[in-house]
C-alpha cells in the first residue's frame, strides 16, 4: 500500500460543535483513509448565508470585502479524524435556492481563503460535486487528479435548475473519477447525462462495526429511529402505526432520535395518539453515540419515503439490531440478498398498517427464522472502515482519466 499519499478533501458537510452529526459519514470516509496517507487535509466549506432571501451575494460589496480580507488571514487548522487536518472555511452563500449561486460561492471563498494558491495536493476528493466538487476542480492545481462522491438527497430538485444542470455536467466531464453512493444517484445521473454513464461508480460511506450486543434481541419491544423530523422521514406514519402496535402489545416503547422542525407537531401528534407515554424523543444525537443507541434497542425502524444509501440501517445491523425498512431506494440495495436475515422490508405506502403487517411478519419470524450475524458479517465485508479505505486507495492510486 502506498502512504506518501498526499490528499486534500473539500466538502461542504462537516460535524462542527453547533451541528455535530452533519457530514459525520465525510467524517467517517476522512478516519477510515487517514492511516493510508502521508499528509490528509479537509477543506470544509461553511455555508454563511448572507443578505436578504433572493438577493445576489453581490448586494453589498463592503460585506465581501470584508470577508475576503479577513478570509485570507482565518486559516487555524485543527485535528480532526485520524490526525487528519481540518480547514474550516467559512463560505458567504446567498439565501437563493439556485444552485449555482451556491457552486460559484464555493469555488470563490475557497480560492480566497488559499490566496489565490492552487491546493497543495495532487490527489482531491470531494463531496457533493455541485459545490464542494466545483470548487475543487476551480481550486487544483494542474496536474492534480479530482475525484468526487455524490450523496445528495436533492439531486433531482438540483437538476430542474438549468444552469445548475449544465453546471453539473461540466462536473462530469472534467472529473478524474465520479462515485455515487447508491442506485438511486446512479440511475438519476445516468437517465440525465446518458453520455457520462460509463464514468459513474459506487464508493460507499464507510460504517463503524466495532459496538455489536452480545446476542440478537428475542422479543422486539424497544423500538429506535435515528431520522430527521422532516416530511421525508414520515415520524408522524410511523407514529401512527407504533399507535397501531401498541394498542396489540402494551408494552412496546419508541425512541425518536434526531431533530428537526416538526418536532413540536410530532410531539403533539404523539399526545393525540395517546403513545406520548411511551415515546421518547431523545433530540439531536452525537454520532459516536449513535451504535451504542442502536445495540441498546430491539429494533430499528426506517420510514423514510427516499434515501439515497442507508447509513442507519447498516448501522443497526452493525451493532447487531434487526431492522424493519421501508423499501426507500437505498436501504433495497443495503439489504439486497439479506432481507429475511436481516429483518423485514415493507413498502412506501400513506397506509400505516404496510409497517403494521411488515411488524406483526418480522415478529412472527424472529429470532428463529432471522440471522442477524449473518447479515451482519455480509455488510462487514462491504460498508467496514477497511473496505471502504481500500476502495478510496484503488481509486486514488489509478492513472488519471484525463
Amino acid at each position: 500500500m502506498n502512504a506518501d499519499r498526499h490528499v486534500a478533501v473539500v466538502t461542504p458537510w462537516y460535524p462542527d460543535p453547533q451541528v455535530t452529526y452533519a457530514g459525520a459519514f465525510v467524517r467517517a470516509q476522512v478516519e477510515a483513509v487517514s492511516g493510508g496517507c502521508a499528509d490528509l487535509d479537509v477543506y470544509h466549506l461553511k455555508s454563511w448565508p448572507v443578505g436578504a432571501v433572493g438577493a445576489p451575494l453581490d448586494a453589498d460589496p463592503r460585506v465581501l470585502d470584508l470577508h475576503a480580507r479577513l478570509l485570507s488571514r482565518a486559516d487555524a487548522p485543527l485535528a480532526t479524524a485520524g490526525g487528519a487536518v481540518l480547514h474550516r472555511v467559512p463560505t458567504l452563500t446567498p439565501r437563493d435556492t439556485a444552485w449555482i449561486a451556491h457552486s460559484d460561492a464555493s469555488s470563490r471563498w475557497l480560492r480566497t481563503f488559499l490566496g489565490g494558491h492552487p491546493l497543495g495536493a495532487p490527489i482531491v476528493h470531494a463531496h457533493v460535486p455541485i459545490t464542494g466538487g466545483w470548487a475543487a476542480l476551480e481550486n487544483a492545481r494542474p496536474d492534480a487528479r479530482v475525484y468526487m462522491t455524490e450523496h445528495s438527497s436533492f439531486l433531482a430538485e438540483l437538476l430542474a435548475q438549468p444552469a445548475a444542470r449544465e453546471r453539473y455536467e461540466r462536473v462530469l466531464e472534467r472529473a478524474d473519477g465520479f462515485f455515487v453512493v447508491g442506485e438511486p444517484l446512479h440511475d438519476l445521473i445516468a437517465a440525465t447525462f446518458p453520455h457520462f454513464a460509463d464514468k459513474l461508480e459506487y464508493i460507499a460511506n464507510p460504517i463503524d462495526f466495532g459496538t455489536s450486543r452480545a446476542e440478537a434481541p428475542r422479543a422486539l419491544r424497544r423500538w429506535l429511529s435515528v431520522a430527521a423530523l422532516n416530511e421525508r422521514k414520515r415520524i408522524d406514519y410511523l407514529l401512527e402505526a407504533f399507535r397501531r402496535c401498541r394498542a396489540d402489545d402494551p408494552e412496546l416503547r419508541l425512541t425518536l432520535a434526531g431533530d428537526g422542525k416538526l418536532r413540536p407537531v410530532l410531539e403533539a401528534l404523539a399526545a393525540d395518539l395517546g403513545v406520548a407515554d411511551a415515546v421518547e424523543f431523545l433530540g439531536s444525537v452525537d454520532p459516536a453515540e449513535v451504535p451504542g443507541l442502536m445495540a441498546s434497542h430491539d429494533l430499528f425502524v426506517h420510514t423514510s419515503r427516499h434515501e439515497t444509501f442507508g447509513v442507519v440501517v447498516v448501522e443497526a445491523l452493525a451493532a447487531g439490531t434487526p431492522v424493519l425498512v421501508s423499501r426507500c431506494g437505498g436501504s433495497d440495495q443495503v439489504l439486497r440478498g439479506i432481507e429475511s436475515e436481516a429483518g423485514q422490508l415493507y413498502d412506501v405506502d400513506e397506509d400505516p398498517d404496510v409497517l403494521v403487517a411488515a411488524y406483526l411478519e418480522l415478529r412472527e419470524r424472529h429470532p428463529e427464522k432471522t440471522d442477524v450475524d449473518a447479515a451482519r458479517e455480509h455488510l462487514r465485508a462491504k460498508y467496514s472502515y477497511e473496505t471502504v479505505a481500500a476502495r478510496h486507495f484503488e481509486v486514488w492510486d489509478r492513472e488519471g482519466r484525463r
